[in-house]
């Protein structure tokens, strides 16, 4: 899954237009124009598409959990410059306040059926001898099953 299509993805999932985008990218200080937003929702084949790179993503969601949870005092966290599938999976569960059980109920949804423990390990230190990668189907999974938990009744 491209950083393309996980900004687009997360933008579809919580209703988002570009002005709100704008507004979450200034949450963590960072000031893009609509216009960004809009050639980063652009096709791939498209001759004004814009790659979104790791360190504009991590901008995103770092805005993003700022919006949705509120800032923390202090200095704000800096945007990684390389951004792990595992990295992704933690912000959007941190920014949308997911608990352990929805995480759960979200990867059945999307028929990827995974226990507490094994989604805890996705959320640990790398030097850890329990530490899984989030490889990309599983986090492909994650967004689909977060789009169908989302939808309207």
């Amino acid at each position: 899954m491209t950083n393309n299509e996980l900004l687009n993805k997360l933008t579809q999932i919580l209703h988002l237009d570009a002005s709100q985008m704008v507004g979450i990218f200034a949450q963590a200080g960072v000031n893009v124009k609509s216009e960004d937003v809009t050639e980063w929702s652009k096709s791939h084949g498209d001759a004004t598409h814009e790659v979104v790179t790791d360190h504009v993503l991590a901008q995103f969601l770092n805005g993003l959990i700022n919006q949705l949870r509120g800032k923390k005092d202090g200095p704000q966290p800096e945007a990684e410059e390389v951004l792990s599938n595992n990295a992704k999976c933690m912000k959007i569960k941190i920014a949308l306040d997911l608990q352990s059980e929805e995480m759960v109920n979200i990867f059945a949804l999307a028929e990827l059926p995974l226990s507490k423990h094994e989604i805890s390990a996705f959320f640990r230190k790398p030097t850890t001898k329990h530490f899984r990668p989030c490889k990309d189907d599983t986090l492909r999974a994650f967004i689909t099953g977060l789009a169908l938990s989302r939808q309207p009744a």
